[in-house]
C-alpha cells in the first residue's frame, strides 16, 4: 500500500518567499459554502503577501497556528480493537544484536539488508481533528515512516551476524513536526469537505505544502543507493548502515512531482520508470531515469482527465504499463460535498500501453471490466501480446467508506470469500468486494482485443502484497508469491492481515492442492500455500533470489512474522523450492514490529562495514 495518495504540488507559504504561488480561482464557485467563502479570502490575501518583511511574516505564521490552535482539536484516530500490532513503536538508540534462532540460516544466504518500511505514526497514532469547519481525518494507510531491517553478515567460517535495527523515516516535514513537539499538520483527505479544504489551505500557508511527506510505503534501490518512498512525495535517500534519511532524490532537480513508491527498473537498459500523480492538471506524468540515477533522460505527461490513484506501474522490454483504475482524486467532488478520493464502481477501467520515451499520442489504450489493482505482479511481451498479472478487486480499502464509525462496519463484509454468484468468475456477491485475486490481461497490440481472467478461483485465499524474482521484471516468468489474507482476521480488523505466503505457477494448472473448500476448477493456475500457525501473521515478504542460482525459483522468502498468542516477533526464511515445508529459520527479533507495507532485500557485502551498523562490534563480541 501507501501513505497519502494525494500529492498537490503546490508550495507556498509565509515561512519562505516562492513565486509558485497557490492559483485560488478553482475554489470560486457558487457551490462552495457560503460560510466558507469569507475564510477563502482571508487566506488568498495572506498567501499574496509572500514578499512582505520577515518580522511580519513570523507574525502571521504565529497569528495562524494560533488560529489552528484555537480552532481545531486533534483526537485519536480510532483502532479497532483486534488491531493488536498497529501502534507505534519508540526507535532503538542502538541496533540490536540477534541471539535466539531456531534452525539454521542456509550457508548459500546472500550476505545483506532485509527492510521492510511502514507507518509508525508521531505522538502516539493518527490523529483526527474536529473544528468549526467540521471533521477531518487521515487515510489508514497514513503515518511517519519507520524502517525495520535485519542485516545478514557471515564470517570466513561460515558463522552468521545477524543485527536488527530501526529508525523513522526523518523527512523535512517529519523534522518539522518533531521539532514542535505536537501534531501540527492538519489531516486534508476524509471528512466534511470544508474541513478538509480548510486543512489543505491552512497545511499550505504554514508549511508550504498541504501533506506530510510521510515515506511508509516501499524501500528501492537503484545505481547503488537507497530510498524510502510513498507516492505523495519525492523518495529519501537513506544510508543502509545507519538507516538515516540524506534528503530527498530530485534527480538532480530535475524531477518536480511525487513519485511512484514502485519505480520499476527497465529490463536490458537498467534504467528506472516512475510516475507521478496529482490532483490538479497535469493529473499523470511519466519519467526514465537514466541507469546511474543522475539524468532524467525522458518525461511525457499522459494529458488525462481525471487523476486515478495508480500506486503501480509494469515495465516490458518496449513499453511501460499504465493502470487507470476508477479510483480517483477529484477536487471538484470535495468542493461539491462529496469524497476527496472515491471508488466509482460503475467507472471506466483502461490499461494505457505506451512506448518507453513516447508521448501522449502513442499510448494505446484498452478498455478492461472496472476493477481496482494497485500491485502488478508482473508485466512482458508474447508476440503480438502484452500480458499484465496483477492482483485485483472490485473494491477499494482505500479511503474507506463513510465515517469513522462506519467504518469497520463496512471493511469487514468485504473480505469474505466464497462461489461466484453466477456462471462467470467475475460475478462476485458484495460480501468479496475487496477479495484480491491473481489476474491477468493480454492486450492485442495489433488488433486491439482484450482477453482477461481470473488466475485463481474464488474458494482459493485472498492474495496480495504480490513479488517475483526482480531478475524477472519485464519478462516473461514461471513464478510469483503473495501474501494470504486471513479471511476472518481482516473482517474482525477490517484491513488484510496476512495468515501465510502463496507460491503461484503460472504455467502449470492447478491440481487438488490446498484451498478454501477443496474444489478444482479447470483452467486455474497451480497454487502453493505456506501457512502460519494459528494467530500468526506476516508482513513485508520479500524475494531473496540465491547466489548463483540456476532456476527462477532458487531462492527463500523472507518476512517478518508475529505471533499473537506469544507475543513474540521473527523473521522466517522459507525455502522456495521446498514452499510448503516449515522455514528453514526462524529468528527472533528484539522488539516489536509493528504491521507494515512493503519489504525488500539488498544484497550487500557487510563482512568489513558491521561497526558502521554497530559502532564498537568488535569489542562487544570479542
Amino acid at each position: 500500500m501507501a501513505s497519502s495518495f494525494v500529492p498537490f504540488q503546490v508550495h507556498c507559504s509565509l515561512q519562505k518567499p516562492s513565486s509558485n504561488l497557490p492559483n485560488f480561482d478553482f475554489f470560486k464557485t457558487t457551490h462552495l459554502s457560503s460560510s466558507f467563502k469569507p475564510f477563502l479570502r482571508e487566506l488568498q490575501q495572506l498567501a499574496f503577501r509572500v514578499d512582505i518583511p520577515k518580522a511580519i511574516k513570523n507574525t502571521s505564521i504565529k497569528l495562524l497556528d494560533a488560529f489552528v490552535d484555537s480552532a481545531f482539536q486533534f483526537v485519536d484516530y480510532p483502532l479497532d480493537p483486534f488491531q493488536t500490532n498497529s501502534a507505534p513503536v519508540d526507535e532503538l538508540r542502538e541496533a540490536a544484536i540477534v541471539t535466539i534462532i531456531d534452525g539454521q540460516i542456509p550457508s548459500d544466504f546472500p550476505d545483506g539488508v532485509y527492510i521492510r518500511n511502514g507507518p509508525n505514526p508521531l505522538f502516539g497514532g493518527l490523529k483526527s481533528t474536529k473544528s468549526l469547519f467540521g471533521r477531518s481525518s487521515p487515510i489508514w494507510v497514513e503515518g511517519e515512516g519507520m524502517l525495520h531491517a535485519l542485516y545478514f553478515s557471515k564470517d570466513t567460517n561460515g558463522s552468521w551476524t545477524v543485527i536488527y535495527n530501526n529508525r523513522h523515516v526523518e523527512t523535512e516535514t517529519f523534522k518539522l513536526e518533531k521539532q514542535r513537539n505536537k501534531p501540527s499538520f492538519l489531516p486534508a483527505v476524509e471528512g466534511d469537505s470544508l474541513a478538509v479544504l480548510s486543512a489543505y489551505l491552512l497545511n499550505l500557508l504554514r508549511f508550504g505544502k498541504p501533506y506530510k511527506n510521510t515515506s511508509n510505503t516501499n524501500v528501492f534501490e537503484h545505481s547503488g543507493k537507497f530510498y524510502s518512498s510513498s507516492e505523495n512525495d519525492l523518495p529519501q535517500e537513506i544510508d543502509i548502515f545507519t538507516l538515516e534519511a540524506l534528503g530527498d532524490w530530485d534527480v538532480n532537480g530535475a524531477w518536480n512531482r511525487s513519485f511512484t513508491a514502485h519505480p520499476k527498473r527497465a529490463p536490458s537498459t537498467g534504467e528506472l520508470v516512475t510516475m507521478g500523480i496529482q490532483a490538479t492538471k497535469p493529473f499523470v506524468e511519466v519519467g526514465v531515469i537514466s541507469a546511474d540515477g543522475k539524468k532524467l533522460v525522458h518525461k511525457m505527461d499522459l494529458k488525462l482527465d481525471r487523476c486515478p490513484l495508480c500506486h503501480e506501474m509494469g515495465v516490458t522490454n518496449s513499453y511501460n504499463v499504465f493502470m487507470d483504475c476508477p479510483l480517483t482524486v477529484d477536487i471538484d467532488r470535495l468542493v461539491h460535498g462529496g469524497q476527496l478520493i472515491k471508488y466509482e464502481r460503475e467507472g471506466y477501467a483502461r490499461i494505457g500501453i505506451m512506448p518507453r520515451y513516447g508521448d501522449a499520442d502513442s499510448i494505446k489504450w484498452f478498455k478492461v471490466k472496472p476493477n481496482c489493482t494497485f500491485h502488478i505482479i508482473n508485466s512482458f511481451e508474447d508476440g503480438d501480446e502484452v500480458v499484465v498479472w496483477g492482483s485485483r478487486a472490485l473494491a477499494s480499502v482505500i479511503p474507506g467508506h463513510g465515517s469513522d464509525s462506519e467504518k469497520f462496519e463496512w471493511f469487514p463484509s468485504k473480505f469474505r470469500p466464497g462461489e461466484p454468484i453466477e456462471e462467470s468468475f467475475d460475478a462476485i456477491s458484495e460480501d468479496q468486494l475487496l477479495f484480491h485475486r491473481p489476474y491477468e490481461w493480454r492486450l492485442n497490440m495489433q488488433t486491439g482485443d482484450v482477453k482477461e481472467r481470473n488466475l485463481t478461483g474464488p474458494n482459493h485465499f485472498p492474495m496480495e502484497f504480490p513479488m517475483i524474482n526482480g531478475a524477472f521484471t519485464g519478462v516473461k516468468n514461471k513464478y510469483g508469491y503473495t501474501q494470504v489474507c486471513h479471511c476472518e482476521s481482516s473482517s474482525a480488523k477490517g484491513t488484510g492481515r496476512f495468515s501465510g505466503l502463496a507460491k503461484l505457477y503460472f504455467d502449470e494448472q492447478q491440481n487438488t492442492g490446498t484451498s478454501l473448500d477443496e474444489n478444482r476448477v479447470e483452467g486455474l493456475i497451480k497454487v502453493e500455500y505456506h501457512m502460519f500457525e494459528e494467530n500468526t501473521y506476516c508482513t513485508g515478504a520479500a524475494f531473496v533470489p540465491k547466489e548463483g542460482g540456476v532456476e527462477e525459483d532458487d531462492g527463500w522468502i523472507i518476512t517478518f512474522v508475529h505471533h499473537e498468542n506469544a507475543n513474540v516477533y521473527q523473521a522466517h526464511i522459507i525455502d522456495t523450492k521446498n514452499f510448503s515445508s516449515k522455514a528453514v529459520a526462524k529468528i527472533t527479533i528484539p522488539g516489536r514490529v509493528p504491521d507494515g507495507f512493503h519489504g525488500a532485500f539488498m544484497p550487500i557485502q557487510l563482512q568489513n562495514r558491521i561497526n558502521r551498523i554497530v559502532p564498537n562490534f568488535d569489542s562487544r563480541t570479542r
